[in-house]
């Protein structure tokens, strides 16, 4: 095996397990959830196989020739990536979400294949030595090019394939380029084995197409799609429903969460007043479509991360057909450094990464942001997800509390005294807000006694830490 084939071959080999394993995020998302657990589920299970596969590659090139250990290695290892996504679509169900689901449900569908690509630079490692003379030289260039490869994998996949290629069709290229090189690098002997890994290849590959999933559209960062229930739009992202949309009643809001935004916005402000929004998220659009048709002459900036999410609310929620909203794609902290101080009446806080808050939009100084951004009148609104001990919703309670003089708790009171969990929202304002006026609307559609007033809401985050950008463990606090 001839110096520059061997780079060639463990650059490749490299690649693709970075490519599986940054998928493998996206991949078991809509299953398990996009958090902090399941992001360390697949770099914990990447460096395992990665582990695994560089002792077995070593072991089995000694006792085996190396050609052909390399072979195998990449034989196996392309058809464990043709079968990562089909093991990811029949077991993610099964096994639900947690961290616990994550960690087995990216072992099952990654480690065989990870493994297996690991053990291929061993063994052409072992190939390309015939002594002691020049070994090291050996060794570190092809470590080197086994590490170029894994820094290409994930940049590329990252950043270029991703926004470029389905999902499906980034893992067929990978596996079938694999492939290719098992060809390539068998000896005449092991070929007819090789090839015979082509044709399950090309089943799998029938597979892996052909598994149904629960994505209309793979973007950047969700499996999204869109669903119709009784006349109603429901974006669904990864495993969560979103947004409610009625695309003939733009005034509609179906979530409690949404309607406890549309209560405290009517509370602090006259009935048709036109305002300034900052949306943090866009979801659906569902805040800045009921805007603009219960109060004319609105504005709405929506600072969304994903550009998917923006294209397929406007292919199938309408949202090209709102008026005054300027959609920002970027992440809504820097989006909202950009915006100008005292700019805006009312600031909506809807962004998830999964089901918490992204840590980075849960701080003090985020806080501050928001508060610089809002007129001396404005008010936020932020939609929290947890579940007992409401950990996360405390010390978000806590974090917005030393920011703002006047904040209020909207939940059902089931939701706090049974242990229920769910959706709260928070209103935070530099002016008194009126929370007798705030519980009556609450009553009003349903919700009596879901109100928590500035004294109650302080005693609710009494004890909590304030979240800051040193520390911020929003997923463990939600967990």
């Amino acid at each position: 095996m001839n110096a520059l084939f061997a780079r060639i071959v463990v650059l490749v080999s490299g690649a693709a397990i970075l490519i599986v394993e940054t998928l493998a995020t996206r991949l078991v998302a809509p299953y398990v959830g996009l958090t902090l657990e399941s992001t360390s589920a697949v770099i914990g299970v990447a460096l395992a196989g990665i582990a695994a596969g560089a002792s077995l590659g070593g072991r089995w090139s000694d006792v085996l020739p190396p050609r052909r250990v390399a072979a195998g290695a990449l034989a196996v290892g392309g058809l464990g990536v043709l079968a990562v996504r089909p093991l990811v679509r029949v077991l993610g169900p099964a096994l639900g979400p947690g961290p616990f689901a994550a960690i087995l449900l990216v072992a099952a569908s990654t480690l065989v294949s990870v493994t297996a690509l690991a053990m291929v630079t061993p063994a052409v490692t072992r190939a390309r030595l015939s002594g002691l003379e020049g070994s090291g030289t050996v060794i570190g260039q092809l470590s080197a090019a086994s590490t170029v490869g894994a820094l290409a994998g994930v940049f590329l996949t990252g950043f270029v394939l991703v926004a470029l290629l389905p999902v499906a069709a980034i893992l067929l290229v990978t596996a079938v380029v694999c492939l290719l090189l098992a060809l390539c690098t068998a000896t005449v002997r092991t070929r007819s084995t090789v090839t015979s890994a082509a044709v399950a290849a090309a089943v799998l590959g029938i597979a892996l197409v052909a598994v149904p999933g629960r994505c209309d559209t793979d973007t950047v960062y969700y499996c999204a799609r869109v669903d119709v229930e009784d006349d109603v739009r429901v974006l669904v992202l990864d495993d969560l429903r979103h947004s409610a949309v009625d695309l003939d009643d733009p005034a509609y809001l179906q979530f409690a969460y949404t309607q406890r935004f549309a209560d405290a916005i009517d509370t602090a402000f006259a009935a048709g007043e036109p305002l300034d929004a900052v949306h943090l998220g866009a979801g659906g659009f569902t805040m800045p479509r009921w805007l603009a048709a219960t109060r004319p002459g609105s504005t709405s900036v929506v600072l969304e991360i994903d550009q998917g999410v923006v294209e397929l609310g406007r292919r199938e929620l309408g949202v090209a057909e709102i008026p005054g909203v300027e959609v920002r794609i970027g992440d809504a902290r820097t989006g909202l450094a950009e915006v100008p101080s005292a700019s805006a009446d009312l600031v909506v806080g809807d962004a998830f990464g999964a089901r918490s808050v992204p840590w980075h939009l849960a701080t003090a100084e985020f806080a501050a942001e928001v508060h610089r951004v809002l007129r001396h009148d404005g008010i936020y609104v932020l939609n929290v997800i947890d579940h007992p001990p409401f950990r996360l919703l405390a010390a978000e309670a806590a974090t917005l509390a030393q920011r703002f003089p006047h904040v209020a708790l909207m939940a059902r009171p089931e939701q706090l005294a049974q242990g229920v969990g769910g959706n709260a929202v928070i209103v935070a304002s530099d002016r008194p807000i009126d929370i007798a006026e705030l519980g009556a609307r609450a009553a009003a559609r349903g919700e009596p006694g879901s109100v928590l007033g500035d004294a109650a809401t302080r005693e609710l985050a009494d004890g909590a830490p304030v979240l800051v950008d040193d520390w911020a463990p929003v997923d463990q606090l939600l967990s």
